[in-house]
């Protein structure tokens, strides 16, 4: 069996590409501009995360949701409120389920584009069921419908976030960590961006030699996992299968997914505790699976494929980021090797940029 690891050619000149490439200058730019801005969120969130009574629900479709439930841990330690991700096309289709507490609550939407339909129906709907809705609106675009009738806070990501791509790239990772630094604190966005721009010469360079790809991982890191799932659906068009699941639930039926041709991609925690249980998956997988098909990626040092050696201290929605630098990587690699182009994998539009064809139905209908 070859080794996994192969080496694609990336086009400079693809969106793509440059949109992955250009993160750590998206971020430090963005936490310039939130600086800049602290005054105004602090007046707006500061009364509100003030309450003990307050509930927090991070909302957004596909990508966004998966940027909600990627910082949500951190952000309840930061908060010590109830920090909830529930993503808008659950909160469309069953609100009443999401909404059942009338509890003030602050709703914070997650869009690249601000013009899904099922974004602009879970504002209205939290409006419609609770009796102190509040709003933080976290986008890419200056003219999606959801800036544009923002009430509350609508903060604007940097332009470059606006990602011109297909998948969301730089738009996911600006607007996680504008939630950390707005709403948990987080004030270490340089040590991110060097981590990332150290990285970047090494991570251009590989791909994955697989038509199947499982990405696992613990708390945070399950959502990351998710989203790396997704970021090779999308950009190789659906022809490289991939699952994605946590290191505890895999045996439960989901490891039937593995063949000797498949690539485990393992996330390990920053948390020792919850990396004990990363490390047992990792040395279970490479013991049944033939060498090279078990990639592991962490902050440690310790039994770690890919390492950032330097992000060990933070927690693992803070380090998110940074990790999903190299499921993009991987993700592209492979769209390029299998002759799809990335910027526009779907020509005949079969999936959309922007979701259509949604119908948005009343609640008294």
């Amino acid at each position: 069996m070859p080794d996994p690891l192969t080496t694609t050619a990336f086009d400079p000149a693809l969106w793509t590409t440059r949109e992955i490439a250009h993160q750590p200058e998206v971020w430090r730019e963005l936490a310039a501009s939130l600086h800049r801005d602290r005054e105004r969120i602090a007046a707006f969130l500061a009364p509100l995360t003030a309450r003990e009574d307050l509930r927090v629900v991070l909302t957004g479709a596909g990508t966004s949701a998966f940027a909600g439930q990627i910082v949500a841990p951190a952000l309840a330690r930061a908060l010590r409120r109830r920090v909830d991700a529930v993503a808008t096309t659950d909160l469309v289709s069953n609100p009443r389920d999401h909404f059942a507490d009338d509890v003030p609550t602050l709703l914070v939407s997650f869009a690249r584009s601000g013009d899904s339909p099922e974004s602009l129906a879970a504002v209205r709907l939290a409006d419609e069921l609770l009796s102190e809705p509040h709003h933080l609106v976290l986008t890419c675009n200056p003219d999606g419908a959801l800036y544009r009738r923002a009430t509350g806070l609508a903060l604007l990501m940097p332009e470059d976030a606006h990602d011109r791509g297909f998948a969301m790239t730089s738009s996911v990772t600006s607007m996680m960590l504008a939630a950390l630094v707005v709403l948990g604190g987080f004030d270490d966005v340089a040590t991110l961006a060097d981590a990332a721009a150290t990285a970047l010469p090494a991570l251009e360079k590989l791909d994955l030699d697989a038509d199947r790809v499982v990405y696992l991982g613990s708390g945070a890191l399950a959502g990351v996992a998710r989203e790396s799932s997704l970021k090779l659906i999308e950009l190789t068009a659906g022809r490289v299968v991939s699952y994605f699941d946590t290191p505890l639930g895999f045996r439960h039926g989901p490891k039937s997914v593995l063949t000797d041709s498949t690539v485990v991609v393992v996330y390990l925690s920053n948390d020792p505790y919850t990396r004990r249980y990363d490390l047992d998956i990792v040395h279970e997988l490479r013991r049944a699976l033939p060498e090279g098909r078990v990639v592991s990626v962490g902050c440690l040092g310790d039994d770690e494929t890919w390492s950032f050696p330097t992000l060990g201290g933070l927690s693992d929605s803070a380090v998110a980021p940074v990790l999903l630098l190299v499921a993009q990587h991987l993700a592209l690699a492979r769209s390029l090797a299998l002759g799809v182009d990335p910027d526009n994998p779907f020509p005949a539009n079969e999936v959309n940029r922007v979701v259509k064809g949604v119908t948005i139905h009343g609640l008294d209908q």
